[in-house]
């Protein structure tokens, strides 16, 4: 195995996963992106590379107990040992509820929480041996506050939240830093231009969440001094309303 230290970033997408992945290269990681379809993560994987770092694309579908298990396996065994691990898949989709289906709310919960689960799972079962580790949650507004039409991704969301508070209190006195961090506002991405110019417009004042601004609170947390950790942090920018 190498002994090349690891940042796993599970959702590695074009925005704010990406972002969290470059930030860990630079500072000497090997970023471990995941997505469903691997070809996808090439130009995130090539980025980082040409700024020196080094990165290594996975494909998994992290809604399957069996892919996840194989993932941090192969990872600990082919690149090295998973010092910090990002949970960061959205899930966020909208729907009335008398049209929301069973099938809907299942899979956001999958995608939501259950996956971030597993995820949680398998790494504590590495970095607990080893005395350390990070590991961060990417929460929303809906984390903790429901809205209209919005009642699959609440869902999925609050119960990311609660698993992240017990594996805090069962794993920080074991030497894991389990934080939760509430994104509560739009983040700069090509979603975002392409329905919500408005809001993208507000780029130019810092109106919204800039995906690199987001991966230095996630470095930020992985630095700070056991003596003083944080749980839970929100950002939002500064023209919000919250």
């Amino acid at each position: 195995m190498s002994n090349d230290k690891v940042a796993l970033v599970i959702g590695a997408g074009d925005a704010t996963g990406g972002a969290i992945a470059r930030r860990f290269a630079r500072e000497g990681f090997t970023a471990s992106v995941t997505r469903r379809n691997a070809d996808k993560l090439a130009p995130l994987v090539a980025r980082i590379e040409s700024e020196g770092g080094k990165a290594r694309a996975f494909g998994s579908d992290a809604r399957k107990e069996e892919q996840m298990v194989a993932l941090i396996e192969t990872i600990e065994r082919e690149v090295g040992p998973i010092e910090v691990a990002v949970f960061n898949i959205g899930a966020n989709v909208r729907f009335p509820i008398r049209e929301t289906t069973a099938r809907v709310y299942f899979k956001v919960w999958e995608m939501g929480c259950f996956a971030g689960f597993l995820m949680g799972r398998e790494v504590a079962k590495v970095m607990v041996p080893r005395g350390r580790g990070t590991i961060l949650f990417t929460g929303a507004t809906a984390s903790v506050r429901g809205s209209a039409g919005f009642s699959a991704f609440s869902g999925a969301k609050h119960a990311l939240r609660a698993l992240a508070q017990s594996m805090a209190r069962e794993l920080g006195a074991q030497g894991i830093h389990v934080a939760h961090v509430v994104i509560d506002g739009a983040i700069d991405t090509e979603f975002i231009r392409s329905n919500f110019p408005e809001r993208a417009a507000l780029k130019d004042r810092d109106g919204i969440l800039d995906p690199e601004a987001i991966a230095q609170v996630y470095w930020q947390l992985h630095c700070q001094p056991r003596s003083a950790w944080t749980h839970e942090m929100d950002l939002r920018p500064w023209m919000e309303t919250w």
